[in-house]
Protein backbone atom coordinates (compact mmCIF):
# COMPACT_ATOMS: atom_id res chain seq x y z
CA UNK A 1 0.00 0.00 0.00
CA UNK A 2 1.64 3.67 -0.99
CA UNK A 3 1.20 6.47 0.84
CA UNK A 4 0.64 9.74 -0.76
CA UNK A 5 0.45 12.07 2.61
CA UNK A 6 3.81 13.39 3.49
CA UNK A 7 4.89 15.92 6.01
CA UNK A 8 3.97 17.18 9.46
CA UNK A 9 0.22 17.47 8.17
CA UNK A 10 -0.20 13.89 7.86
CA UNK A 11 -3.27 12.66 9.96
CA UNK A 12 -4.75 9.65 10.41
CA UNK A 13 -8.41 10.95 9.60
CA UNK A 14 -7.02 11.69 6.04
CA UNK A 15 -5.95 8.07 6.09
CA UNK A 16 -9.14 6.54 6.96
CA UNK A 17 -10.60 8.90 4.21
CA UNK A 18 -7.94 7.93 1.77
CA UNK A 19 -7.97 4.47 1.87
CA UNK A 20 -11.99 4.08 2.99
CA UNK A 21 -11.77 2.29 5.56
CA UNK A 22 -15.53 1.65 6.94
CA UNK A 23 -16.52 2.91 10.26
CA UNK A 24 -17.03 -0.53 11.44
CA UNK A 25 -13.31 -0.95 10.98
CA UNK A 26 -12.54 2.30 12.64
CA UNK A 27 -14.57 1.54 15.53
CA UNK A 28 -13.57 -2.06 16.48
CA UNK A 29 -10.27 -1.40 18.29
CA UNK A 30 -9.04 -4.76 17.78
CA UNK A 31 -9.46 -4.62 14.01
CA UNK A 32 -7.64 -1.39 13.37
CA UNK A 33 -5.22 -2.02 15.96
CA UNK A 34 -4.14 -5.05 13.94
CA UNK A 35 -4.50 -3.11 10.96
CA UNK A 36 -2.11 -0.14 11.82
CA UNK A 37 0.52 -2.77 13.10
CA UNK A 38 0.50 -3.83 9.80
CA UNK A 39 0.72 -0.39 7.80
CA UNK A 40 3.74 1.14 10.75
CA UNK A 41 5.82 2.28 7.89
CA UNK A 42 3.43 4.85 7.12
CA UNK A 43 1.05 5.53 10.34
CA UNK A 44 2.71 7.66 12.85
CA UNK A 45 1.82 4.65 15.34
CA UNK A 46 5.09 4.12 14.22
CA UNK A 47 6.35 6.94 16.32
CA UNK A 48 4.58 6.78 19.52
CA UNK A 49 4.74 4.11 22.85
CA UNK A 50 1.91 3.30 24.53
CA UNK A 51 2.52 3.90 28.63
CA UNK A 52 -0.06 1.97 30.75
CA UNK A 53 -1.10 1.33 34.44
CA UNK A 54 -3.73 -1.06 35.86
CA UNK A 55 -5.88 -0.78 38.64
CA UNK A 56 -7.64 -4.14 39.95
CA UNK A 57 -10.26 -4.40 42.36
CA UNK A 58 -10.65 -7.95 43.96
CA UNK A 59 -13.40 -8.97 46.09
CA UNK A 60 -11.92 -11.06 48.87
CA UNK A 61 -13.47 -14.56 49.76
CA UNK A 62 -14.54 -13.66 53.30
CA UNK A 63 -17.89 -14.93 54.30
CA UNK A 64 -18.91 -11.12 56.28
CA UNK A 65 -17.96 -8.17 55.17
CA UNK A 66 -15.24 -6.37 56.15
CA UNK A 67 -16.03 -4.04 59.16
CA UNK A 68 -19.80 -5.69 60.01
CA UNK A 69 -20.92 -9.13 60.39
CA UNK A 70 -23.40 -8.91 57.39
CA UNK A 71 -22.81 -11.79 54.36
CA UNK A 72 -20.45 -10.56 51.86
CA UNK A 73 -21.48 -12.96 49.07
CA UNK A 74 -22.94 -12.49 45.34
CA UNK A 75 -26.51 -12.36 44.42
CA UNK A 76 -29.52 -12.19 47.22
CA UNK A 77 -32.59 -10.28 47.15
CA UNK A 78 -31.56 -6.61 46.64
CA UNK A 79 -30.91 -4.37 49.93
CA UNK A 80 -30.70 -8.09 52.03
CA UNK A 81 -27.20 -8.26 52.67
CA UNK A 82 -27.58 -5.32 55.27
CA UNK A 83 -27.07 -3.82 58.48
CA UNK A 84 -27.09 -0.81 60.51
CA UNK A 85 -23.02 -0.19 60.12
CA UNK A 86 -22.37 -0.97 56.24
CA UNK A 87 -25.47 1.72 55.76
CA UNK A 88 -23.95 4.03 57.90
CA UNK A 89 -26.50 4.67 60.88
CA UNK A 90 -25.64 6.91 63.44
CA UNK A 91 -23.82 5.85 66.78
CA UNK A 92 -22.61 2.04 64.62
CA UNK A 93 -18.90 1.29 65.21
CA UNK A 94 -16.95 -0.71 62.74
CA UNK A 95 -14.58 -3.48 63.50
CA UNK A 96 -12.42 -4.92 61.23
CA UNK A 97 -12.40 -8.69 59.52
CA UNK A 98 -9.04 -10.50 60.01
CA UNK A 99 -9.96 -12.51 57.48
CA UNK A 100 -9.58 -9.78 55.33
CA UNK A 101 -6.38 -9.21 56.60
CA UNK A 102 -4.90 -12.84 56.14
CA UNK A 103 -5.99 -12.80 52.49
CA UNK A 104 -4.23 -9.47 51.69
CA UNK A 105 -1.30 -10.63 53.05
CA UNK A 106 -1.30 -14.01 50.69
CA UNK A 107 -1.31 -11.57 47.83
CA UNK A 108 1.29 -9.77 48.94
CA UNK A 109 3.48 -12.23 49.72
CA UNK A 110 2.47 -14.67 46.06
CA UNK A 111 3.91 -10.70 44.58
CA UNK A 112 6.78 -10.72 46.01
CA UNK A 113 5.54 -7.30 48.21
CA UNK A 114 7.04 -5.75 51.41
CA UNK A 115 4.26 -5.92 54.31
CA UNK A 116 3.47 -3.45 55.65
CA UNK A 117 3.64 -3.87 60.12
CA UNK A 118 1.58 -0.78 60.87
CA UNK A 119 -1.93 -0.60 58.99
CA UNK A 120 -4.42 2.43 59.50
CA UNK A 121 -7.27 3.37 57.77
CA UNK A 122 -8.45 6.25 55.75
CA UNK A 123 -12.01 7.73 55.05
CA UNK A 124 -12.37 8.80 51.86
CA UNK A 125 -15.14 11.20 50.80
CA UNK A 126 -17.48 11.25 47.65
CA UNK A 127 -20.52 10.93 47.25
CA UNK A 128 -22.74 8.91 45.12
CA UNK A 129 -26.13 6.68 45.38
CA UNK A 130 -24.25 3.35 46.05
CA UNK A 131 -22.17 4.58 48.84
CA UNK A 132 -24.39 4.96 52.02
CA UNK A 133 -21.94 6.14 54.62
CA UNK A 134 -21.22 8.90 52.45
CA UNK A 135 -17.25 7.82 52.48
CA UNK A 136 -15.23 4.91 51.87
CA UNK A 137 -13.18 2.90 54.47
CA UNK A 138 -9.64 2.77 52.74
CA UNK A 139 -5.67 2.91 53.19
CA UNK A 140 -4.60 5.75 51.91
CA UNK A 141 -0.74 6.05 53.39
CA UNK A 142 -0.15 2.70 54.52
CA UNK A 143 -1.06 0.06 52.18
CA UNK A 144 -1.08 -2.92 53.76
CA UNK A 145 1.57 -4.26 50.70
CA UNK A 146 4.00 -2.33 48.64
CA UNK A 147 6.69 -2.59 46.39
CA UNK A 148 6.43 -5.94 44.63
CA UNK A 149 6.31 -7.15 40.86
CA UNK A 150 4.43 -9.92 39.07
CA UNK A 151 6.47 -11.35 35.67
CA UNK A 152 4.49 -12.13 32.83
CA UNK A 153 5.09 -14.29 29.55
CA UNK A 154 4.34 -11.79 25.94
CA UNK A 155 5.86 -13.62 22.58
CA UNK A 156 8.15 -15.87 24.34
CA UNK A 157 9.31 -12.95 26.48
CA UNK A 158 9.17 -12.78 30.36
CA UNK A 159 8.32 -8.92 32.03
CA UNK A 160 8.57 -7.70 35.08
CA UNK A 161 5.57 -5.48 36.07
CA UNK A 162 6.22 -3.55 39.25
CA UNK A 163 2.93 -3.38 41.42
CA UNK A 164 3.28 -0.01 43.54
CA UNK A 165 0.59 -1.07 46.53
CA UNK A 166 -1.84 -3.30 47.53
CA UNK A 167 -4.45 -1.75 49.89
CA UNK A 168 -7.62 -3.08 51.53
CA UNK A 169 -11.07 -1.48 51.17
CA UNK A 170 -14.76 -1.42 51.34
CA UNK A 171 -16.35 -2.05 48.00
CA UNK A 172 -19.49 0.58 47.31
CA UNK A 173 -23.20 -0.79 46.33
CA UNK A 174 -24.49 -1.29 42.82
CA UNK A 175 -25.95 1.31 40.72
CA UNK A 176 -27.98 -0.15 37.47
CA UNK A 177 -28.99 2.37 34.92
CA UNK A 178 -30.71 0.02 32.12
CA UNK A 179 -33.80 -1.77 33.93
CA UNK A 180 -36.37 1.50 34.54
CA UNK A 181 -35.70 4.18 32.08
CA UNK A 182 -36.76 6.81 34.44
CA UNK A 183 -34.84 5.76 38.29
CA UNK A 184 -31.34 4.59 39.09
CA UNK A 185 -31.87 1.75 41.04
CA UNK A 186 -29.40 1.11 43.58
CA UNK A 187 -28.59 -2.03 45.21
CA UNK A 188 -26.64 -2.09 48.56
CA UNK A 189 -25.73 -5.69 49.12
CA UNK A 190 -22.46 -5.44 47.89
CA UNK A 191 -21.73 -2.37 50.41
CA UNK A 192 -18.94 -2.96 52.63
CA UNK A 193 -17.20 -6.30 50.95
CA UNK A 194 -13.79 -6.70 51.12
CA UNK A 195 -11.79 -5.67 48.47
CA UNK A 196 -7.85 -5.42 47.53
CA UNK A 197 -6.71 -3.07 45.19
CA UNK A 198 -3.56 -3.62 43.17
CA UNK A 199 -2.07 -0.51 41.74
CA UNK A 200 0.82 -1.17 39.01
CA UNK A 201 3.25 0.98 38.05
CA UNK A 202 3.42 2.46 34.81
CA UNK A 203 5.04 -0.42 33.06
CA UNK A 204 2.90 -1.85 30.33
CA UNK A 205 3.52 -1.25 27.29
CA UNK A 206 0.82 -2.84 24.65
CA UNK A 207 -2.59 -3.90 25.12
CA UNK A 208 -1.00 -7.46 25.13
CA UNK A 209 1.20 -6.72 28.29
CA UNK A 210 -2.02 -5.95 29.88
CA UNK A 211 -3.90 -8.84 28.68
CA UNK A 212 -1.38 -11.01 29.94
CA UNK A 213 -0.79 -9.18 33.67
CA UNK A 214 -4.70 -9.36 34.22
CA UNK A 215 -4.86 -12.83 33.19
CA UNK A 216 -2.25 -13.70 35.55
CA UNK A 217 -3.43 -11.87 38.40
CA UNK A 218 -6.59 -13.73 38.04
CA UNK A 219 -4.72 -16.86 38.30
CA UNK A 220 -3.25 -15.88 41.32
CA UNK A 221 -6.14 -14.53 43.22
CA UNK A 222 -7.83 -17.71 42.44
CA UNK A 223 -5.04 -20.07 43.30
CA UNK A 224 -4.83 -18.32 46.28
CA UNK A 225 -8.62 -18.90 47.47
CA UNK A 226 -8.38 -14.71 47.53
CA UNK A 227 -10.91 -14.17 44.91
CA UNK A 228 -13.07 -16.32 42.70
CA UNK A 229 -11.85 -14.00 39.42
CA UNK A 230 -15.76 -13.71 38.54
CA UNK A 231 -15.30 -10.15 36.71
CA UNK A 232 -18.92 -11.05 34.43
CA UNK A 233 -20.40 -10.57 38.53
CA UNK A 234 -18.34 -7.84 39.13
CA UNK A 235 -15.75 -9.67 42.30
CA UNK A 236 -12.69 -8.69 39.90
CA UNK A 237 -12.67 -5.23 37.61
CA UNK A 238 -9.83 -3.21 36.46
CA UNK A 239 -9.19 0.19 35.48
CA UNK A 240 -6.73 1.10 33.37
CA UNK A 241 -4.89 4.86 33.37
CA UNK A 242 -3.75 4.95 29.46
CA UNK A 243 -1.51 7.46 27.65
CA UNK A 244 1.05 7.82 24.65
CA UNK A 245 4.71 9.56 23.95
CA UNK A 246 6.78 9.77 21.15
CA UNK A 247 9.04 7.13 21.59
CA UNK A 248 12.56 7.75 22.96
CA UNK A 249 10.83 10.12 25.01
CA UNK A 250 11.48 10.08 28.99
CA UNK A 251 8.06 12.27 29.89
CA UNK A 252 5.10 10.58 29.80
CA UNK A 253 1.92 11.67 27.93
CA UNK A 254 -1.48 12.86 29.62
CA UNK A 255 -3.45 10.10 30.64
CA UNK A 256 -7.19 8.77 30.34
CA UNK A 257 -8.78 6.07 32.74
CA UNK A 258 -10.91 3.65 31.31
CA UNK A 259 -13.13 2.46 34.41
CA UNK A 260 -14.92 -0.66 35.27
CA UNK A 261 -13.61 -3.61 32.50
CA UNK A 262 -15.49 -6.29 33.16
CA UNK A 263 -13.38 -9.14 30.83
CA UNK A 264 -9.55 -9.48 30.17
CA UNK A 265 -10.54 -9.16 26.51
CA UNK A 266 -12.25 -6.46 27.08
CA UNK A 267 -9.07 -4.66 28.78
CA UNK A 268 -7.19 -5.72 25.75
CA UNK A 269 -10.26 -4.49 23.39
CA UNK A 270 -10.57 -0.78 25.23
CA UNK A 271 -6.48 0.10 25.58
CA UNK A 272 -6.45 -0.82 21.70
CA UNK A 273 -8.53 1.35 20.86
CA UNK A 274 -7.92 4.05 23.32
CA UNK A 275 -4.49 4.41 22.56
CA UNK A 276 -5.00 4.77 18.72
CA UNK A 277 -7.63 7.50 20.01
CA UNK A 278 -4.62 9.51 21.68
CA UNK A 279 -2.32 8.86 18.87
CA UNK A 280 -5.12 10.38 16.34
CA UNK A 281 -6.01 13.38 18.65
CA UNK A 282 -2.74 14.23 19.16
CA UNK A 283 -1.27 13.37 15.56
CA UNK A 284 -4.04 16.29 14.08
CA UNK A 285 -2.68 18.63 16.40
CA UNK A 286 -4.83 18.53 19.54
CA UNK A 287 -4.54 17.77 23.43
CA UNK A 288 -4.87 14.88 24.92
CA UNK A 289 -7.14 16.13 28.58
CA UNK A 290 -7.38 13.91 31.57
CA UNK A 291 -10.64 12.56 32.01
CA UNK A 292 -12.70 9.41 32.56
CA UNK A 293 -13.61 6.91 30.13
CA UNK A 294 -15.67 4.22 29.80
CA UNK A 295 -15.63 0.97 27.24
CA UNK A 296 -18.43 0.38 24.91
CA UNK A 297 -17.98 -3.22 24.65
CA UNK A 298 -20.42 -3.40 21.56
CA UNK A 299 -18.72 -1.08 18.90
CA UNK A 300 -15.05 -1.71 20.79
CA UNK A 301 -15.12 2.61 21.79
CA UNK A 302 -14.08 4.57 24.73
CA UNK A 303 -16.41 7.31 25.56
CA UNK A 304 -16.33 10.21 28.11
CA UNK A 305 -17.23 9.89 31.37
CA UNK A 306 -16.33 13.06 33.24
CA UNK A 307 -13.12 15.64 32.68
CA UNK A 308 -10.60 15.14 35.57
CA UNK A 309 -8.66 18.61 34.87
CA UNK A 310 -7.77 18.54 38.47
CA UNK A 311 -7.39 15.65 41.34
CA UNK A 312 -10.49 14.70 42.76
CA UNK A 313 -10.67 16.07 46.46
CA UNK A 314 -11.58 13.36 48.55
CA UNK A 315 -10.48 14.94 51.90
CA UNK A 316 -9.04 11.72 53.14
CA UNK A 317 -8.51 11.94 56.45
CA UNK A 318 -8.09 8.94 60.01
CA UNK A 319 -10.37 6.86 60.59
CA UNK A 320 -11.62 7.50 63.95
CA UNK A 321 -13.27 4.51 64.86
CA UNK A 322 -11.15 1.92 63.97
CA UNK A 323 -7.30 1.62 65.65
CA UNK A 324 -3.86 0.44 63.53
CA UNK A 325 -3.86 -3.52 62.59
CA UNK A 326 -0.43 -4.21 63.65
CA UNK A 327 1.18 -7.45 61.60
CA UNK A 328 4.11 -9.07 63.40
CA UNK A 329 6.85 -10.48 61.45
CA UNK A 330 5.90 -13.96 63.19
CA UNK A 331 2.08 -13.44 61.50
CA UNK A 332 3.84 -12.78 57.93
CA UNK A 333 5.79 -16.12 58.29
CA UNK A 334 3.39 -18.09 59.43
CA UNK A 335 1.01 -17.41 56.47
CA UNK A 336 4.20 -17.63 53.91
CA UNK A 337 3.88 -21.10 55.31
CA UNK A 338 1.05 -21.86 53.97
CA UNK A 339 1.39 -20.77 50.75
CA UNK A 340 1.10 -23.80 47.88
CA UNK A 341 3.49 -23.69 44.93
CA UNK A 342 2.70 -20.82 42.96
CA UNK A 343 1.67 -21.11 39.12
CA UNK A 344 4.80 -19.91 37.97
CA UNK A 345 7.17 -21.76 40.27
CA UNK A 346 5.29 -24.86 38.89
CA UNK A 347 5.01 -23.85 35.46
CA UNK A 348 8.86 -23.50 35.21
CA UNK A 349 9.16 -27.13 37.35
CA UNK A 350 7.39 -28.65 34.70
CA UNK A 351 9.56 -27.56 31.83
CA UNK A 352 12.69 -27.81 33.66
CA UNK A 353 12.45 -30.69 35.79
CA UNK A 354 9.48 -32.87 33.72
CA UNK A 355 10.88 -32.14 30.70
CA UNK A 356 6.98 -30.66 29.42
CA UNK A 357 6.77 -28.11 26.31
CA UNK A 358 5.68 -24.88 27.32
CA UNK A 359 2.24 -25.17 26.07
CA UNK A 360 1.86 -28.65 28.45
CA UNK A 361 3.00 -26.49 31.58
CA UNK A 362 0.71 -23.62 30.74
CA UNK A 363 -2.20 -25.64 30.57
CA UNK A 364 -1.67 -27.68 33.72
CA UNK A 365 -1.32 -24.49 35.55
CA UNK A 366 -4.24 -22.76 34.83
CA UNK A 367 -5.78 -23.80 37.54
CA UNK A 368 -4.58 -24.67 41.00
CA UNK A 369 -6.10 -28.22 41.48
CA UNK A 370 -5.79 -29.36 37.99
CA UNK A 371 -2.09 -28.50 38.42
CA UNK A 372 -1.58 -30.36 42.45
CA UNK A 373 -3.46 -33.68 40.86
CA UNK A 374 -0.56 -33.52 38.01
CA UNK A 375 1.86 -32.96 40.70
CA UNK A 376 0.57 -36.44 43.26
CA UNK A 377 0.54 -38.12 39.86
CA UNK A 378 3.66 -38.00 38.96
CA UNK A 379 4.45 -39.24 42.30
CA UNK A 380 3.41 -42.66 40.98
CA UNK A 381 4.94 -42.51 37.58
CA UNK A 382 8.09 -41.42 36.42
CA UNK A 383 6.45 -40.87 33.10
CA UNK A 384 5.72 -36.92 32.99
CA UNK A 385 4.93 -36.58 29.38
CA UNK A 386 2.25 -39.51 29.30
CA UNK A 387 1.06 -38.37 32.74
CA UNK A 388 0.83 -34.50 31.44
CA UNK A 389 -1.41 -36.07 28.37
CA UNK A 390 -3.75 -37.78 30.29
CA UNK A 391 -4.75 -35.57 33.04
CA UNK A 392 -4.93 -32.75 30.05
CA UNK A 393 -6.97 -34.92 27.65
CA UNK A 394 -8.43 -37.73 29.67
CA UNK A 395 -9.09 -36.54 32.74
CA UNK A 396 -9.99 -33.23 31.73
CA UNK A 397 -12.13 -34.31 29.31
CA UNK A 398 -13.87 -36.09 31.96
CA UNK A 399 -14.48 -32.88 34.23
CA UNK A 400 -16.13 -31.32 31.14
CA UNK A 401 -18.58 -33.59 30.27
CA UNK A 402 -19.95 -34.27 33.55
CA UNK A 403 -19.25 -30.43 34.40
CA UNK A 404 -17.38 -31.62 38.03
CA UNK A 405 -14.58 -29.62 39.26
CA UNK A 406 -11.25 -32.27 39.49
CA UNK A 407 -12.07 -33.15 43.36
CA UNK A 408 -15.03 -35.13 42.28
CA UNK A 409 -12.93 -37.28 39.53
CA UNK A 410 -13.15 -41.30 40.93
CA UNK A 411 -9.63 -42.43 39.72
CA UNK A 412 -7.56 -42.59 42.52
CA UNK A 413 -3.85 -41.17 41.49
CA UNK A 414 -2.17 -44.59 42.15
CA UNK A 415 -4.46 -46.45 39.77
CA UNK A 416 -4.28 -43.83 36.84
CA UNK A 417 -0.57 -43.86 37.60
CA UNK A 418 -0.90 -47.44 37.09
CA UNK A 419 -2.69 -47.25 33.66
CA UNK A 420 0.26 -44.96 32.49
CA UNK A 421 2.45 -47.89 33.55
CA UNK A 422 0.95 -50.58 32.04
CA UNK A 423 1.36 -49.28 28.80
CA UNK A 424 4.95 -48.31 29.05
CA UNK A 425 5.43 -52.35 30.60
CA UNK A 426 3.60 -53.42 27.48
CA UNK A 427 0.77 -54.94 29.21
CA UNK A 428 -2.00 -53.30 27.34
CA UNK A 429 -1.61 -50.87 24.56
CA UNK A 430 -2.36 -46.96 24.43
CA UNK A 431 -5.42 -47.97 21.98
CA UNK A 432 -6.60 -50.46 24.04
CA UNK A 433 -6.44 -47.90 27.62
CA UNK A 434 -7.44 -44.98 25.64
CA UNK A 435 -10.95 -47.11 24.69
CA UNK A 436 -11.15 -49.08 26.65
CA UNK A 437 -9.46 -49.76 30.18
CA UNK A 438 -10.18 -45.91 31.46
CA UNK A 439 -13.98 -46.13 30.44
CA UNK A 440 -13.74 -48.95 32.57
CA UNK A 441 -11.89 -47.38 35.42
CA UNK A 442 -14.07 -44.87 35.54
CA UNK A 443 -17.32 -46.86 36.26
CA UNK A 444 -15.91 -49.09 38.52
CA UNK A 445 -12.63 -46.70 40.31
CA UNK A 446 -12.04 -49.27 43.14
CA UNK A 447 -10.72 -51.94 40.77
CA UNK A 448 -6.76 -51.67 40.17
CA UNK A 449 -6.38 -51.30 36.24
CA UNK A 450 -4.42 -54.69 36.14
CA UNK A 451 -7.85 -56.51 37.55
CA UNK A 452 -10.01 -54.82 35.17
CA UNK A 453 -7.42 -55.60 32.64
CA UNK A 454 -7.61 -59.09 33.49
CA UNK A 455 -11.21 -59.66 33.56
CA UNK A 456 -12.00 -57.60 30.57
CA UNK A 457 -8.97 -59.91 28.61
CA UNK A 458 -7.31 -56.91 27.63
CA UNK A 459 -3.99 -57.91 28.44
CA UNK A 460 -1.71 -57.54 25.39
CA UNK A 461 -1.40 -60.83 23.94
CA UNK A 462 2.66 -61.77 23.28
CA UNK A 463 2.23 -65.72 22.67
CA UNK A 464 4.03 -65.96 19.78
CA UNK A 465 1.98 -69.51 19.29
CA UNK A 466 -1.28 -67.89 19.42
CA UNK A 467 -0.18 -64.80 17.69
CA UNK A 468 0.65 -67.07 15.10
CA UNK A 469 -2.42 -68.97 14.47
CA UNK A 470 -4.26 -66.01 13.75
CA UNK A 471 -1.65 -64.59 10.93
CA UNK A 472 -1.74 -67.75 9.73
CA UNK A 473 -5.89 -67.52 9.54
CA UNK A 474 -5.92 -64.29 7.90
CA UNK A 475 -3.04 -65.25 5.58
CA UNK A 476 -5.00 -68.15 4.55
CA UNK A 477 -8.01 -66.30 4.09
CA UNK A 478 -6.86 -63.52 1.55
CA UNK A 479 -4.58 -64.99 -0.89
CA UNK A 480 -4.84 -63.00 -3.34
CA UNK A 481 -3.69 -60.22 -1.28
CA UNK A 482 -0.68 -62.45 -0.62
CA UNK A 483 0.25 -62.73 -4.15
CA UNK A 484 0.10 -59.60 -4.49
CA UNK A 485 2.03 -58.27 -1.68
CA UNK A 486 4.74 -60.96 -2.99
CA UNK A 487 4.48 -59.36 -6.58
CA UNK A 488 6.08 -56.08 -4.59
CA UNK A 489 2.87 -54.60 -3.38
CA UNK A 490 4.30 -54.14 0.19
CA UNK A 491 1.81 -51.70 1.60
CA UNK A 492 -0.02 -54.40 1.95
CA UNK A 493 1.55 -55.73 4.78
CA UNK A 494 -0.34 -52.82 6.81
CA UNK A 495 -3.59 -53.99 5.76
CA UNK A 496 -2.87 -57.48 6.99
CA UNK A 497 -1.75 -55.85 10.65
CA UNK A 498 -5.26 -53.76 10.60
CA UNK A 499 -6.93 -57.85 10.32
CA UNK A 500 -4.50 -59.13 12.59
CA UNK A 501 -5.56 -56.63 15.22
CA UNK A 502 -9.11 -56.81 14.56
CA UNK A 503 -9.01 -60.61 15.16
CA UNK A 504 -7.22 -60.59 18.45
CA UNK A 505 -9.39 -58.05 19.47
CA UNK A 506 -6.53 -55.43 19.49
CA UNK A 507 -4.79 -56.74 22.22
CA UNK A 508 -1.96 -58.82 20.05
CA UNK A 509 1.35 -57.12 21.17
CA UNK A 510 1.82 -55.12 17.77
CA UNK A 511 5.54 -55.47 17.67
CA UNK A 512 5.43 -59.68 18.06
CA UNK A 513 2.36 -59.54 15.67
CA UNK A 514 4.61 -57.80 13.08
CA UNK A 515 7.63 -59.63 12.85
CA UNK A 516 5.76 -63.34 13.10
CA UNK A 517 3.69 -61.43 9.88
CA UNK A 518 7.08 -60.98 7.96
CA UNK A 519 8.09 -64.33 9.11
CA UNK A 520 5.17 -66.06 7.23
CA UNK A 521 4.93 -63.70 4.62
CA UNK A 522 8.50 -64.77 3.66
CA UNK A 523 7.92 -68.17 3.94
CA UNK A 524 4.92 -68.52 1.72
Amino acid sequence: MACYVAGDCFRLSSLFHHFKIKQSLRNDGIVLYQYLQNETNILPYHNYQPVIGLEVHAQLLTESKIFSPEIAAYGGEPNTHLGPISVGHPGTLPFFNKKALELAVKMGLATHCQIQERNEFSRKHYFYADLPKGYQITQMDTPICYSGHLDIEVNGETKRIRINRIHLEEDAGKSTHDIDPNNTLVDLNRAGTPLIEIVTEPDIRSADEAYAYLAEIRKLLRWLGICDGNMEEGSLRCDANVSVMLKGATQYGQRAEVKNLNSVRNLKRAIEHEVMRQIEVIDGGGKVIQETRSFDADNGTTFSLRSKEDADDYRYFPEPDLPPVLVSQSYIDGINSTLPALPQELYKKFINEHGLPASDAKILTEERDIALFYVNLTGFTNNYKAAANWVIHNVQAYLNEKGVEIAKFPITFEHLAGLINMIDDGAVSYTIANQQLFPAMLLQPQKAPRVLAEELNLIQQRDVAVIGSIVQQILDNNPNEVARFHNGELKLQGFFMGLVMKASKGIADPKAATQVLIEKLNQK
